[in-house]
């Protein structure tokens, strides 16, 4: 009989996964199935579907929103990522215990670096929104070598409160929060990322051609929307590097994929599967 792994959040029938999983599966000969599973809007609805999963012999979940801090709270152990991040996005079920993991980050910083070919060691990194996205990516672009990392949000005190709390743990990464009022004085980045949601209500956030560094590259996390209004920001202020979140999203699947079954996955044929042209 299959392995059996899932996908949970609220609502799920837009997820890519099962799709992306089923790809990994045939590629490395995985005898499993991959499924979408709707938690629910109900209180308790996730830690239900969580429990019957686990009984029928699920081997393992990947948890999207809303409930990646639900996720964290049910695990019986953690990796640091998902500990300073405070949230999990992958679930692994052995010998009766919970392994909850945060692959997020790691998928976004694998895309940048080997799928968009730029190297973070060294570089200075703007992360837009003090929200999970961006607690789940500190940490990584830190552990790759990042030379200065700001925190930018529309309100200074959340931006500047993540940044204290996080910096410890960044090995002496200087990381600094501001409000998005203040980027003026923080000079030029050489990679700018929206982890706000802004885009998906057809809005960028408020940041300064100056923010852009000759040559930076411009990301926005969410994905399969075309050319967002952060991307056409970017690119009105001069930024010919844009891409968006669909590498990120693969290749955090991709780091799940590998903890669950020991191999990782080739990522080229979901990337040109799932890319959708900036214009």
């Amino acid at each position: 009989m299959p392995d059996r792994y899932a996908v949970i959040g609220h609502p799920i029938a837009h997820s890519k996964s099962p799709f992306i999983h089923g790809l990994f599966a045939q590629a490395t000969g995985q005898d499993m199935v991959y499924e979408a599973i709707d938690g629910g809007a109900e209180p308790g609805g996730f830690e239900r579907a969580l429990a019957a999963f686990r009984a029928a012999g699920g081997r393992g979940m990947n948890v999207t929103l809303p409930f990646k801090l639900a996720a964290l709270a049910v695990a019986d152990s953690a990796s640091e990522d998902a500990r300073l991040a405070g949230a999990a996005n992958t679930l692994s079920f052995e010998g009766g215990r919970i392994e909850a993991r945060n692959t997020d980050g790691i998928g976004l910083v694998r895309d940048i670096e080997v799928n968009l070919g730029l190297p973070l060691a060294g570089r200075r990194v703007l992360l837009l929104g003090a929200g999970g996205a961006t607690r789940g990516a500190v940490r990584p672009i830190a552990r790759a070598g990042a030379a200065r990392i700001v925190i930018a949000n529309r309100t200074a005190d959340k931006a500047e409160a993540l940044a204290a709390e996080l910096a410890p743990h960044l090995g002496g990464v200087p990381l600094v929060g501001c409000g998005l009022a203040a980027l003026g004085t923080q000079g030029a980045f050489d990679v700018v990322i929206n982890a706000t949601s802004a885009s998906l209500d057809g809005q960028a956030p408020a940041v300064p051609a100056g923010a852009f560094a000759p040559g930076a590259l411009a990301y926005d996390m969410v994905y399969g929307k075309g050319l967002t209004p952060f991307l056409r920001l970017a690119r009105q202020a001069g930024c010919a590097r844009l891409a968006d979140g669909v590498g990120m999203l693969v290749e955090q699947a991709a780091e799940a994929f590998a903890a669950w079954r020991g191999v990782r996955p080739d990522t080229r044929e979901a990337l040109a599967r799932l890319t959708v042209p900036l214009a």
